[in-house]
């Protein structure tokens, strides 16, 4: 590939040129709200030029192409439903097997269950493809706590509301739609278990600054793909 070579244990460090990692990126972000996962997400994008996947983003997405599955998503929102887990897990995968997304894909808000995390690890092994880590972005408890309590979504268009920092308008209803307002459940224990016991977990302190969490990232994924290299 071109500008790409062996890298030693030495040379792996935190400025890392981008140049010298191989293609291929399969990555998922975990966090509660507020650790710092946006922030990451663009840099990651920035630096390996990976096709992102953000659950709200592609559902509406789908919706506004009108797939198959955009509308049945659709048929959903309109009635002020959530959308189920099949919809969801069909409007991702389509993402994660388009052409895009062939050298890589960073899923952010996705899975948010071990069954999605099942569901994704069958159809990415159907691919033959694998995924490179699960990057979670940790903060104390007190913290994700308040923050996940917060948090509240739009059932129709999933705009995002803090009780706490970003309060709605009127209670429970969204600003710019008057759908109703969730609260979202997200197993995140659950998936740190699963992805961990599979060796994929790779953890970083959220309280840190937004470029010290990011040159760990990217001194990680050195590592991984110099691992690789072996």
């Amino acid at each position: 590939m071109p500008g790409s070579r062996s890298l030693r244990r030495s040379e792996v460090h935190e400025n890392a040129p981008v140049s010298t990692l191989s293609s291929e990126l399969n990555l998922i972000l975990l966090g509660p709200p507020g650790a710092g996962k946006g922030t990451q997400a663009e840099r990651l994008q920035e630096d390996f030029d990976l096709v992102y996947i953000a659950t709200g983003d592609i559902l509406r997405k789908a919706v506004a192409d009108g797939t198959e599955l955009g509308q049945k998503a659709k048929q959903y929102m309109d009635n002020g439903d959530l959308v189920p887990d099949e919809v969801i897990i069909g409007v991702i995968l389509e993402g994660v097997e388009s052409e895009a997304a062939q050298d890589g894909f960073l899923l952010d808000g996705f899975p948010r269950s071990v069954g999605q995390a099942e569901a994704l690890e069958e159809a990415i092994g159907r691919l033959e493809r694998r995924l490179t880590a699960v990057l979670c972005i940790e903060a104390p408890d007190d913290e994700i706590i308040r923050r996940l309590s917060g948090r509240r979504t739009c059932v129709k268009s999933g705009h995002v509301y803090n009780v706490h920092t970003d309060p709605p308008k009127h209670d429970e209803v969204c600003d710019q739609d008057g759908s109703r307002l969730v609260q979202r459940d997200d197993d995140r224990e659950a998936l740190v278990s699963f992805y961990e016991e599979r060796g994929l977990l790779r953890r970083f302190d959220g309280t840190r600054s937004p470029t010290e969490v990011h040159d760990h990232i990217r001194a990680t994924i050195a590592t991984l793909r110099l691992e690789d290299e072996l």
